[in-house]
């Protein structure tokens, strides 16, 4: 069924569905605590292991460090260019084993040239570049990809831009990126899949497997294919941690939720096969990511037998000695290494220290050739021993229609309705007159942050107000800017009001620019930028219909002109069809389907305000002052966590369980249970709804969160129509993380409340008892 699925999402993406329990979590000593034994090697590695022991044996220090090192590339110059020379020349040396941000069949196999025949050994290189969510099509951001609550909208996005890469030089993406967030201000929550464990490690998991497909039946890598890429799951880990929202900031977090909220993604990812890990910018309870070895080695090399290779980010390594946990750059080669690091990113500390710091036994031979091994490994399943080149001819140098399609479909399958007040959407196309204003309805800078930056100058996204004049060509469509995206210039306000008097309805599109989310781009204040709340309000005041889209990388705050706008449309950052995908859903050709995979919070001073927190000794009491509240706010965010509304109506059932009882010996044994729950169409169109499950443990020897998603299905109904969901659940949703370092989970005795409905405010539920 999913190769089926997967196939028809390439050309109108379908619904899937996620039960319960399918994803879990999961000096002399440094020196010896860095010489974990690599993980398992399956059929497909040991099949290389002859050609790897032979290089080894060959190889000089100096090439077997050079195997770890990995530089960037500059792209506005080819081979031969003054930018390029110490690339080139450590390649010739054999003292180079990957690059970044390469790309273009004829440029790689340009490079790999000097690599695969200069050099004494031939070894080909790897070439990496971050394909974030798209290649030449660019789809929705990561974000938004989440909200669709369909992972398969993830997969599609992973066989398109595996595909244009793999035959543009690309073996290698620095993709997905995992890191569950509280945090709105943070940049990269853009870049993200949200503030949710479960839902972030089923996307996780499909997006590995649109970069590098199944594994045969022989246990080859299918990444060796030459459609597919090595995935990354990347950061490791906490980075959504950061505190305040800054980027690179701290992360102080206790074991249980380092292994409750941090790691369950990346346990997904790798379980799905993802090739690479990369370490994060950030500290993880006083230690940098970079050097720490509880992370990168007790857990991730030997607790889960991760035998990939782990990258350091960019000058990870290098920063070991700003974070003030290395002196010097030999001490950070020696701490990086030795806490489970396999390739340094751009810094350079490990060819040039490393052949000192064996000499003097601070790293092993080893632990030197336990990296090398990984790195060569990885190039084995590549394929790239075999046949290091790509055909020139084969490139792909556009978005093919299918592809456009596929990233259409997947921009209108994220969108959310925030707000539909008396059916003012979806716009009829009879209308005659419609006006178009905002700083954004006339942009084709919808990408989103980390597109490809090929792509952003040859394809830039689809506009709103030219998809809207194909949607309804015989209206007249007249538009006005009103305001910038940001600045306080507000001249343009009047214009805009004049359009939105002279039209039977305005389309208000506002929101950030792309450059305001993604990495480096933290705000303390997540509200419209410069002027666009006075614009919003200024066509509130006209009295005459409108409606809001939005599109931002980020949850917003909203203040006062949310009261007045009849309907909000969250677009979030489209992608390539953000136009088209819009309009598709505002004349109702797409019913908006998706729902929030971030709470939306009231103001900045209310962050966190996550919808899986802890509950406190005196919960919130609207009738108690001394309980946990806001003077000034109402309880809980905006919107929370799985909201999202439809052009139709449903109703889902109460809760039903297979059994009301069952033992902890059982469940830890793998007995399961089943929730079962009636879901029904009463509108009158065809329409999507996202039935989800919520566990909430009553009482533990560790306080649980007061709610945790264990289950989602998008299911589609006609009219009418009515579908049984089920839900099977297990020991890893109703058990939990202590807080010992090697890793205990726990399957108590006791209550368990079962939450089933359209969102985290779910009231339906049933109570199981453990016994």
């Amino acid at each position: 069924m999913r190769d089926v699925r997967r196939r028809t999402l390439l050309s109108a993406i379908g619904g899937t569905a996620v039960a319960g329990g399918a994803v879990g979590a999961a000096g002399a000593a440094e020196t010896a605590a860095a010489e974990a034994a690599p993980g398992r090697p399956g059929p497909a590695a040991a099949r290389h292991d002859h050609r790897i022991r032979g290089l080894l044996a060959r190889m000089t220090v100096e090439e077997k460090l050079g195997q770890l090192q990995q530089l960037p590339w500059a792209w506005e110059t080819g081979p031969g260019g003054g930018a390029t020379k110490d690339v080139e020349d450590a390649a010739r040396a054999g003292r180079l084993g990957s690059v970044l941000s390469v790309y273009g069949a004829k440029t790689t196999n340009a490079l790999q040239r000097i690599a695969v025949e200069e050099s004494r050994l031939g070894i080909p290189l790897l070439f990496g570049l971050d394909v974030i969510h798209g290649f030449w099509t660019t789809f929705p951001i990561p974000l938004a990809q989440a909200a669709s609550f369909d992972p398969d909208v993830a997969e599609a996005d992973g066989e398109v831009s595996a595909r244009e890469a793999r035959s543009n030089g690309v073996h290698w993406t620095f993709s997905p990126m995992m890191d569950v967030t509280h945090e709105p201000r943070w940049g990269r929550i853009a870049e993200s899949n949200g503030e949710d464990p479960w839902l972030t490690a089923a996307f996780a998991a499909a997006k590995v497997r649109g970069y590098q497909g199944e594994p045969d039946d022989d246990g080859r890598a299918a990444y060796g294919a030459k459609d597919r890429v090595a995935a990354c799951a990347k950061h490791f880990v906490a980075y959504g941690g950061a505190e305040g929202g800054r980027d690179y900031n701290t992360v102080d977090v206790s074991e249980s939720r380092l292994r409750a909220l941090y790691l369950p993604p990346f346990k997904a990812a790798l379980d799905a096969g993802a090739a690479t890990v990369m370490a994060s910018f950030n500290t993880v309870s006083g230690i940098p990511a970079h050097g720490n070895t509880h992370t990168l080695t007790d857990i991730l090399k030997k607790e889960w037998g991760f035998d990939g290779v782990v990258v350091s980010d960019w000058a990870g390594v290098q920063e070991l000695i700003p974070h003030g946990f290395a002196e010097d750059g030999a001490a950070a080669a020696r701490l990086s290494l030795n806490a489970g690091v396999d390739i340094e990113m751009t810094s350079t500390h490990l060819v040039v220290h490393g052949k000192k710091l064996l000499r003097e036994g601070r790293i092993s031979e080893r632990r030197l050739d336990d990296a090398v091994t990984r790195v060569l490994r990885l190039k084995a399943d590549l394929g790239l021993f075999e046949d290091p080149y790509v055909d020139e001819s084969a490139a792909i140098d556009g978005p093919t229609p299918a592809a456009r399609e596929a990233a259409r479909a997947a921009a209108a399958r994220s969108m959310v309705l925030l707000k539909n007040e008396d059916k003012a959407l979806p716009l009829k196309r009879s209308v005659k007159s419609l006006a178009v204003v905002g700083p954004f309805g006339d942009s084709d800078d919808l990408l989103g942050t980390w597109s490809f930056a090929g792509a952003v100058k040859k394809y830039p996204s689809v506009k709103v107000l030219d998809a809207v004049r194909r949607a309804v060509p015989d209206a007249k469509v007249t538009y006005a800017r009103g305001v910038a995206p940001e600045g306080g210039d507000t001249a343009g306000i009047p214009k805009a009001v004049a359009a939105a008097r002279s039209a039977e309805v305005t389309v208000v599109v506002v929101g950030e620019p792309p450059a305001m989310s993604g990495e480096a781009a933290a705000r303390s204040d997540i509200g419209l930028p410069g002027g666009q709340e006075k614009l919003v309000a200024a066509v509130a005041a006209t009295g005459k219909p409108f409606v809001v889209v939005l599109v931002n990388g980020r949850p917003l705050t909203m203040g006062d002109w949310l009261g007045s706008a009849p309907a909000v449309l969250e677009a979030w950052h489209p992608g390539l069809e953000a136009g088209n995908a819009i309009a598709d859903v505002l004349f109702g050709k797409a019913v908006p389907g998706g729902k929030l995979p971030v709470s939306f919070p009231r103001t900045v001073g209310q962050i966190p305000v996550h919808y899986n927190h802890e509950s406190t000794g005196r919960p919130y009491d609207a009738e108690n002052k001394y309980t946990s509240k806001y003077l000034d706010l109402p309880p809980g965010p905006q919107f929370a966590f799985g909201h999202g509304l439809s052009y139709t109506t449903f109703a889902i059932g109460e809760p039903r369980l297979s059994r009301e009882r069952i033992s902890a010996a059982a469940l830890r044994e793998g007995d399961t249970l089943e929730v079962s729950v009636s879901v029904t169409n009463t509108g009158d169109r065809a329409g999507d709804e996202v039935v989800q499950l919520y566990v909430h443990d009553i009482a533990a020897s560790i306080t649980q969160p007061v709610r945790k998603l264990r289950g989602f299905r998008r299911v589609t109904l006609e009219p009418g129509k009515s579908r049984t969901v089920r839900f099977r659940i297990g020991a890893d949703d109703l058990g939990f993380w202590t807080n010992a370092q090697e890793g205990e989970f726990r399957v108590e005795e006791g209550a368990v409340d079962l939450y089933v409905g359209a969102s985290s405010e779910a009231g339906a539920k049933r109570r199981l008892t453990i016994t």
